[in-house]
């Protein structure tokens, strides 16, 4: 079992900068895969990035390449989403979420792959 909580959220302008933590509970954390993904009102909810267990692999999607970084660090039992150059389009419930099936440098872009899902946090990026 996985539990996981989001933190960070918030106002933000276009252009500025936020940090969104997601603090884990659980002995699976260490060899799980973590992902961030969002939904915005009225859309479906989408992949945003991931990372495997050691934090060697990451991968993104391409609104939010060279502008997101996702990291973690296991002694902390924490994944992290640093968002730079935020645009209003990025106005979404983001979520985190736990690969607790992932092995090796697998990381999964399709939503069904991930087991466990924190309740989310809003981020709002004003123009």
């Amino acid at each position: 079992q996985v539990q996981l909580v989001e933190s960070g959220g918030g106002l933000m302008q276009a252009g500025g900068s936020l940090r969104l933590s997601c603090a884990a509970s659980g002995r699976t954390f260490n060899t799980s895969a973590m992902g961030w993904f969002r939904q915005a009102p009225g859309k479906e909810r989408e992949f945003v990035a991931a990372i495997n267990w050691s934090g060697a692999n990451t991968y993104y999607a391409d609104s939010v390449k060279g502008r997101f970084t996702i990291s973690r660090d296991n002694a902390k039992n924490t994944v992290y989403l640093q968002m730079n150059s935020l645009k209003p389009e990025d106005t979404a419930v983001y979520y985190c979420t736990a690969d607790s099936r992932s092995r090796g440098w697998s990381v999964s872009l399709n939503r069904n792959d991930y087991d466990y899902w924190g309740q989310g946090t809003q981020v709002t990026v004003s123009s």
